[in-house]
Order: structure tokens, then C-alpha cells, then sequence
């Protein structure tokens, strides 16, 4: 598939590797529509001329709304990158007592569930496109997902559940002529991780093989691309981490 003329929803397309990867489609050609929450999401999506709809990846309605927008907006839907989820930290049993429920289920709820919620309708206007080829499900699992660290019992398994759905995924919607992979990357240099104090980022980018350094964002941004690009990768969790495995 030729990412120029790509017609690609990308989700947390406002900050992070969502926005790298928005940015990166931007710059090669394609059509972009942001799919994000935050209260920057129409700046950063003006910011690369790509659209914009405010949306809740966990709320039916308010995704189907967003599919909606972006097929009036484009004219059909291609690509959909997801990258939308929340990290968290909590043990299972720690000095407060056991893990809330409550932070273990919305953990899953907007990584996993609202990946799944944005990919299964977008896939079915993807069917709609008449073609051999009708599109392509990106979605953003982790290196969690299978050396996670103490703390990320919900984090890790928010990513592992990604991973886990990306052959079925790829399996079901053959039929339909659209392919399915995630990535899992390692340690980013996303806001959430820039803002960390300087000793811990230079510690985080230690434990990496080679190079010993946080990812750039656009590199990540360049995998969807590639994975867009490359008509024979399917079903497949692609790690982008220098060699990094978590103890």
C-alpha cells in the first residue's frame, strides 16, 4: 500500500508516538485525521494539517462519531495506528494494601479495550473500500507485554493482551483484505518520560543495549509506516526496543 495516498486515522495522535507517527504520515503524504482526547488535540492536529475529532477510545459513540468524521473528512479510511493508553504503576500488593481494582481496569479499558474499540470499526468501513488491499490495523502493544517489571501487573497486561489479539485480528479480517500487526516498543522519549528528572532518563537509558539511549518518537513513527508499506508483514508484534529486556 503506498502511504502517500493513505487515508489514516491516528489514535493519541496529540502528543507522544502518536503524534510522531501522525506527523510522519503527514510529511510523507497521507491523509490524517487525529483521534484524541486531550485539550491540545485540535492545536497539535492544525499544527501538521491533519484533522481532528475529540474522542473517547472506550466510548462506543463517541468513537463511532470519530470514524464517522474522518470517513467525511477523507473519504474512506485506510490506516488506522493505534496509540492511545495510559502506563501505570502499581504492585500487587504494596505498603497501601492490595491493588485498586479500579486503576487495573481502566488501565485495560483504554489500552486494550479502546484499541480494539477504534480497530473493529474502522475495519469495517476499511471493508468498504472494494479493494484487494483494503487497509491496515496498527496497534501500539509494549516490551511489557513480555518482560514486564514489578508494578506494571496492569500495564504489562493491557500490552500482552495487544499482542495476544494481533494474529486472531489478522486471521479474521483476511477475508476482508485487511492486515493487522503492532509494535511494541521499548523505553521512548515521550513527555511522560522527558519529564522525568535527568539521572533517572540517563539510568532508563543504560539498561539498553545498543544505543544506549531513550527511542526518538520518530522512530517509532517510521514503523507503522513501514509496516503500511510492506504488503506481506501480517499478524505479526514487531519489538523496536535496542535490544532492551526489562528485569
Amino acid at each position: 500500500m503506498d502511504l502517500s495516498t493513505c487515508r489514516a486515522i491516528v489514535t493519541g495522535g496529540a502528543s507522544g508516538l502518536g503524534a510522531a507517527t501522525a506527523a510522519h504520515f503527514r510529511k510523507r503524504g497521507a491523509q490524517v485525521v487525529v483521534l484524541d482526547l486531550a485539550d491540545t488535540g485540535a492545536e497539535a492536529a492544525a499544527a501538521i494539517d491533519a484533522g481532528y475529532a475529540r474522542t473517547d477510545v472506550t466510548d462506543e459513540r463517541s468513537v463511532a462519531d470519530a470514524i464517522s468524521l474522518a470517513v467525511g473528512t477523507m473519504g474512506g479510511i485506510d490506516v488506522c495506528v493505534n496509540c492511545a493508553g495510559i502506563a501505570t504503576g502499581e504492585k500487587t500488593l504494596g505498603r497501601d494494601g492490595p491493588h485498586r481494582l479500579e486503576s487495573f481496569r481502566r488501565t485495560v479499558e483504554i489500552n486494550l479495550i479502546g484499541s480494539f474499540n477504534v480497530l473493529r470499526l474502522a475495519a469495517e468501513r476499511m471493508a468498504l473500500n472494494g479493494r484487494s488491499d483494503n487497509g491496515v490495523i496498527v496497534n501500539t502493544a509494549s516490551i511489557a507485554a513480555f518482560d514486564g517489571q514489578k508494578g506494571q501487573a496492569a500495564y504489562a497486561a493491557s500490552k500482552a493482551g495487544i499482542a495476544g489479539m494481533t494474529l486472531p485480528l489478522a486471521r479474521d479480517l483476511a477475508g476482508q483484505g485487511i492486515r493487522v500487526c503492532a509494535i511494541a516498543p521499548g523505553i521512548f522519549g515521550t513527555p511522560m518520560l522527558t519529564s522525568l528528572p535527568t539521572e533517572v532518563q540517563e539510568s532508563l537509558a543504560a539498561e539498553v543495549t545498543f544505543p544506549k539511549r531513550l527511542g526518538d518518537p520518530a522512530e517509532y513513527a517510521r514503523m507503522p509506516a513501514f509496516i503500511v508499506e510492506n504488503d506481506y508483514l501480517n499478524g505479526e508484534t514487531i519489538r523496536i526496543d535496542g535490544a532492551l529486556r526489562m528485569r
